[in-house]
């Protein structure tokens, strides 16, 4: 397989050194796993261009607090402490913490869990009977986990738009086997806090604007900077709704190197309605990033990156690679 025919949101690769296997993980598809289990599938590559059929490698169990029939999202998979940690969403709108007209939309279930494993390729099992490891009233997603210069990890969050409004990125202290929270959440920054970000029309449109974050994950640059990717809308196309093209890949950097921040909103990596991305490092040492595109009947694109020592560059689209579109040149990055 290659990737224009490989159905996936939110792409997240691992790559396992000890196999020189690359993962990418996403929400389970049965029509390309064969699988109709509800979690998360692994599309397993040698060279990231001819990809395996997916495997299930993670399934949602009954008895917990989600909803084992609904899809989960944004899955991630860390290489810590000798083991392997999925980080995915998982939802119940069934259980409803405040519903309309107390509030503009119903405020549900929603919260990344964790999961473990002794490989990359699963099975993946739920820590602590699947959390939530956020406030149960909390409405979250797209956590990743974040280790701290003094070896102190985290899960780094978005909190949804649906219940702020002015969707957050936020952090909450974890044990050290990952398998509770060890505090309480702390504030990084809002969605509108970034220059360009496009205000989101909610459903339905009378209904209060709203700011949107999406996909975060860290990275810290050769010259010690702490940087942060992730999504929301780009005011600069003249979109007129969030199903016209203007999904983005940004990134924001720290001032102090430090989680806690302050951190300041940088100018998007890649338009043309991509984003959730990651990076990781080829076998090789290439740094890269994939991302998907378009957001509806998404795809994975991949590209070259290179890191300036306080900031990011992509220098090229690999089309050699995902079979996609002609390169692209990317406006500069302060």
């Amino acid at each position: 397989m290659h990737m224009p025919d490989m159905p996936l949101h939110d792409p997240f690769i691992l790559a396992h050194e000890p196999t020189k296997t690359y993962y990418l993980y996403t929400t389970n598809s049965p029509r390309v796993s064969g699988d109709r289990s509800v979690g998360t599938m692994a599309y397993t590559s040698r060279d990231l261009k001819n990809w395996d059929r997916p495997k299930v490698v993670f399934k949602i169990p009954q008895g917990t607090w989600a909803d084992p029939t609904t899809r989960p999202w944004a899955p991630e998979v860390h290489a810590y402490k000798g083991k392997f940690y999925l980080f995915t969403t998982l939802h119940n709108n069934k259980k409803v913490y405040v519903a309309p007209p107390a509030v503009w939309y119903p405020q549900t279930a929603r919260s990344t869990v964790i999961a473990e494993s002794d490989s990359p390729a699963g099975p993946f099992k739920l820590m602590s009977n699947g959390g939530p490891w956020t406030p149960p009233e909390f409405m979250t997603l797209d956590g990743t986990l974040f280790v701290d210069q003094a070896d102190k990890p985290w899960m780094v969050y978005a909190h949804e738009w649906v219940q702020k409004l002015d969707g957050t990125m936020e952090a909450i202290p974890l044990t050290d086997d990952l398998s509770a929270a060890a505090g309480d959440p702390i504030h990084l920054f809002r969605a509108s806090e970034a220059p360009w970000v496009k205000t989101e029309k909610p459903r339905p449109t009378t209904k209060p604007t709203v700011y949107v974050t999406d996909g975060c994950q860290f990275y810290r640059t050769k010259d010690g900077k702490l940087l942060m990717l992730w999504s929301s809308y780009d005011q600069l196309l003249k979109a007129p709704n969030r199903d016209a093209g203007s999904y983005v890949q940004t990134v924001a950097r720290s001032t102090t190197g430090d989680l806690a921040g302050p951190w300041e909103q940088l100018q998007p990596l890649v338009h043309q309605d991509s984003g959730h991305g990651m990076l990781f490092r080829t076998f090789e040492g290439q740094l890269m990033l994939v991302l998907h595109r378009p957001f509806h009947n998404a795809r994975g694109k991949l590209y070259e990156v290179e890191d300036t020592g306080d900031n990011l560059k992509v220098v090229r689209q690999r089309t050699d690679l995902d079979g996609g579109d002609p390169p692209v040149t990317q406006p500069a990055s302060r």
